[in-house]
């Protein structure tokens, strides 16, 4: 407690605040120590389990590591599990007497480590709740229930760590082995810890979901429902640039402006190597998470401040296999790295529009395609000088008294060294915003190979 070392930062932050000396129930009076109890003070029986915070179990393991030269730290729900299944137990009907200091079969109050053995170990259940590192996460496949929807999805925050194993007086669902209980760090009854020593890292399941307007109707844009019968856009495209490219070589293809990333793994079914780039960090971490852990959550926006809650997966989607062949930068489509070359095909989607410098992308793409490559131009062409200043449009406005249109200016553009194989060909998406407001859009779809 007086030495901020052994802190995590968010610990170190309740300590300064609650100016704490000691454990919360731990009572000194002249130089002797006692426990403060449901109804009684006595004197500090030494044999039983401290209750303390996550911070502080936390800091002990710290103090420990230092202490004893040793790896230690708190147990994950996991090893949790490991040590109950290895002590042959199970749970246990509310009318039997229980083999743990749980249901309050015996005590009002926690009691000696060793008085209840399971296996090799004491105290699996009962005595106690059990801190461990794993912040509460959802399973595979969670879903909200309408009928009680605020229970669980406010701990998903990776600050409500999980607790096992129950207390002297946990009944009913909490003394389950299956339960789950997850709560803030800084909350102290009934919960004590065990430690592990153990080089390996605990590995922390991903939690957060999206609550980003805009990051949340993207994953929902690109891995969620269809609606109005309108098919998934971003797999569209990339169809269209598979069947587009028949038998050309399929080593590499480049997706510009791939958002969330779901063209970049649907195009990892035909190429062997498929990189994505976008300018905000924050889309792609959405494709790097769906590597990483094959999984993405999001709410989507019922009406005002209600949401629905929701998980997709690449398994399920059938994209799990082509993950390996795929990757996501962040980057600038007018100015890329010089790595980023030699592809059979380049995507871009949606980006025209949305470029400070359209027409110095348009200019340079061809030294990014190996000859007969293929480059996919998907845009609705609405410019706006929120993200393209007038003077830098290619399209869109009056030239000697004619209109002058984007695929005008594509075809000026990319003359010298594209021929357009196919389209224009109008494609629609349909972006949720809430449950009763939708953007359809048309964007328009062209195919240029490279020539020279």
């Amino acid at each position: 407690y007086d030495t901020d070392q052994y802190w995590e930062p968010e610990g170190l932050g309740w300590l300064r605040h609650t100016r704490a000396q000691h454990p919360t129930f731990w009572v000194k009076q002249d130089s002797h120590w006692y426990l403060r109890l449901m109804t009684e003070v006595t004197p500090m029986p030494w044999d039983w389990p401290v209750e303390v915070n996550y911070h502080e179990a936390k800091a002990f393991c710290n103090w420990k590591t230092a202490h004893d030269k040793l790896p230690v730290r708190l147990p994950t729900e996991d090893e949790w599990y490991r040590l109950y299944d290895s002590s042959n137990l199970s749970d246990v009907p509310a009318t039997q007497l229980a083999s743990g200091n749980i249901h309050l079969d015996y005590y009002a109050s926690s009691c000696p480590v060793n008085e209840f053995k399971h296996g090799d170990f004491f105290d699996i259940v009962g005595n106690v709740w059990q801190w461990t590192e794993t912040p509460t996460y959802p399973f595979t496949g969670f879903e909200v229930h309408p009928h009680y929807d605020d229970f669980t999805t406010p701990t998903f925050d990776d600050r409500h760590n999980l607790i096992k194993g129950g207390s002297w007086i946990s009944c009913g669902n909490e003394s389950l082995k299956s339960s789950r209980y997850a709560f803030r760090r800084h909350f102290f009854q009934h919960a004590g810890f065990r430690y592990v020593v153990t080089e390996t890292p605990a590995l922390m399941q991903g939690s957060h979901y999206e609550t980003d307007k805009l990051m949340s109707e993207y994953a929902e844009f690109h891995y969620g429902d269809s609606y109005f019968n309108v098919p998934n856009f971003p797999a569209t495209l990339a169809s269209i640039a598979i069947t587009a490219m028949g038998n050309r070589p399929a080593h590499k293809a480049l997706d510009l402006g791939c958002a969330s990333g779901r063209s970049t793994f649907e195009l990892a079914r035909h190429f062997e190597y498929v990189t994505g780039v976008d300018f905000s960090a924050r889309f792609i971490n959405q494709g790097v998470q769906l590597i990483q852990q094959g999984l993405l959550r999001y709410t989507l926006t019922d009406e005002g401040d209600l949401v629905f809650y929701k998980e997709r997966s690449l398994a399920a989607l059938g994209l799990e296999s082509v993950k390996s062949k795929v990757e996501f930068y962040q980057g600038d489509a007018c100015n890329l790295k010089p790595i980023l070359t030699g592809y059979d095909l380049i995507l871009a989607v949606n980006l025209i529009d949305r470029l400070y410098d359209p027409a110095k992308f348009l200019v340079n793409v061809h030294e990014r395609i190996n000859l007969g490559g293929l480059l996919l131009i998907a845009s609705p062409y609405t410019w706006l000088e929120e993200h393209t200043k007038r003077e830098s449009w290619i399209g869109g406005f009056k030239r000697d008294g004619e209109s002058f249109t984007t695929l005008d200016g594509l075809k000026s553009i990319l003359g010298n060294h594209f021929k357009l194989i196919q389209g224009p060909q109008e494609v629609p998406f349909v972006i949720r915003e809430t449950r009763r407001k939708f953007q359809h859009t048309l964007s328009e779809v062209t195919i240029w190979e490279k020539i020279s």
